[in-house]
């Protein structure tokens, strides 16, 4: 495939990655805005705990294969396929088996996780890890392929499902439940939109050797995944052992709030990236080229998402999650804060190693951050709620040097082009905070916060279109092509 047609093939497919994840993801927030004000912050709690062990069942059961079949190049047509049907049934194979532990272990692994009458819950809950199972290899295909068109399209049906199931619930007054039943709602229709849709559909075959050569990347990719969940979810666990479901409803709906807004961007652009870079790994002009272009283009997104959301957290909490739950505003700021550098300067450069064929790079980084994760939180939690917050926050870009370092010296980025690649994204955020914080000192009404935000958006945009013209016009390309 020559280069003009793969750049082609990758545009489009940003294209369509970035409708499906900006469509899905204003429905979750909304979703959330609206269930914030139905449920207390000790139901989300209930939620967050079921989550995580939800997830630490998900992540084993896929077990790598995703990124094995986006990354591998394969000789034919047909070792693709195979392959893909050995990932199927050892998943669903694994997710089964999974699923049987949580159901009779329910109530020991409630217990462990400081809520000992979840145990039916999460058993329930659990049903959506051999029915994620059916879409993990699917999913991996069509990322491969560029087939994002058709991602969006089973995403957009199967976001609705949730939205017309969890919210009329939760008027009914189901509380937690309601959130349960529209995730597992969701679950389904994917599956059945998959199989009925795909054009892959799994096969009786199975080969022990075509296990065997995928498990020496897998098993490192399923390690590195196992390290992004206990960086994400051992602050909940230790909250949720030190104090009650409401601090860890408080503590996971701001972080869910601030992920699921920058998601909107991140969730679009890192398939996207990895895939491109995985046909790149080889041609390390063009690797370098698009790495940093999606750098840049990812600054210029989140810099002024996460500046916005600490200088106006109060309104940002008011209107996203309601009254009753004012002191999140703190959480939600620094959150805001942390999550758009980490996004930027640790979290994209996973993407380079792990197209690289290094995933053990990024274990060994995720390795030493949770070092530096569990003390924290354990010893600032000894001194405070509130004390843990700040801590958490601040530890959240510990892994900057360090990255910095591997991507100069091992992936063959230098240091200094990645930093001088966010000069300009942080001009302009810094121009539109100036701007932000004079129109804070006339008011803090939230008729004149929201004009004021609007006016920061303009201020920003203005900045950016003089500082950095060209990231504008390679927006626009990608938006305005016409290859479907």
């Amino acid at each position: 495939m020559s280069d003009n047609i793969l750049s082609s093939k990758i545009g489009n497919a940003a294209k369509w990655s970035t409708f499906s994840e900006v469509t899905a993801r204003l429905i979750a927030p909304i979703t959330n805005i609206i269930l914030a004000r139905l449920l207390a912050p000790e139901a989300f709690g209930v939620i967050a705990i079921v989550v995580m062990v939800v997830s630490f069942a998900e992540m084993i059961t896929e077990a790598g294969f995703q990124d094995y079949l986006v990354q591998h190049e394969f000789k034919d047509k047909e070792e693709k396929e195979k392959t893909a049907s050995v990932a199927f049934w050892t998943s669903l194979f694994i997710a089964l088996l999974l699923y049987g532990f949580i159901f009779l272990f329910r109530h020991w692994l409630a217990s462990a996780v400081g809520n000992p009458g979840l145990g039916n819950v999460i058993a329930v809950a659990a049903l959506q890890i051999p029915i994620s199972s059916f879409t993990s290899v699917q999913v991996g295909l069509n990322r491969r392929d560029y087939n994002f068109k058709l991602l969006f399209l089973i995403r957009m049906t199967g976001s609705i499902i949730p939205l017309t199931i969890t919210l009329p619930l939760a008027f009914q007054g189901y509380g937690y439940w309601a959130i349960i039943i529209g995730t597992l709602s969701f679950s389904v229709a994917s599956a059945v939109l998959f199989m009925l849709i795909s054009e892959w559909k799994p096969s009786f075959f199975y080969s022990f050797s075509f296990l065997k050569r995928m498990f020496t990347f897998s098993a490192w990719a399923s390690l590195e995944a196992l390290a992004i969940w206990l960086t994400v979810w051992v602050d909940i666990f230790i909250i949720g052992h030190f104090l009650s479901e409401y601090y860890v409803g408080l503590y996971r709906t701001s972080l869910y709030m601030v992920e699921a807004l920058m998601g909107i961007i991140t969730a679009s652009m890192n398939p996207v990236l990895f895939s491109a870079l995985s046909r790149f790994q080889n041609n390390h002009g063009n690797f370098t080229a698009m790495f940093l272009g999606a750098q840049r283009l990812l600054a210029f997104l989140v810099f002024p998402m996460g500046i916005g959301i600490y200088l106006y957290q109060d309104f940002a909490t008011s209107f996203i999650l309601g009254s009753q739950w004012t002191e999140a505003s703190t959480i939600l700021g620094l959150w805001g804060l942390s999550t758009s550098l980490r996004l930027v300067m640790i979290n994209l450069f996973s993407a380079a190693y792990r197209a690289k064929g290094k995933p053990k790079i990024s274990l060994f980084l995720l390795t030493l951050d949770l070092l530096i994760i569990i003390p924290t939180c354990i010893i600032s939690l000894q001194f405070g709620f509130w004390e843990l917050i700040y801590a958490r926050a601040i530890i959240k870009i510990d892994l900057i040097i360090p990255g910095l370092i591997v991507m100069n010296t091992i992936i063959g980025i230098s240091a200094s082009s990645i930093l001088k690649n966010v000069v300009k994204p942080l001009l302009c955020t810094f121009i539109m905070a100036v701007f932000a914080l004079l129109l804070k000192s006339i008011s803090d009404l939230p008729l004149w916060s929201g004009i004021s935000i609007m006016l920061c958006i303009t201020v920003y945009f203005v900045s950016l279109f003089y500082l950095d013209k060209g990231i504008v016009v390679s927006a626009k390309k990608i938006i305005v092509s016409k290859e479907t």
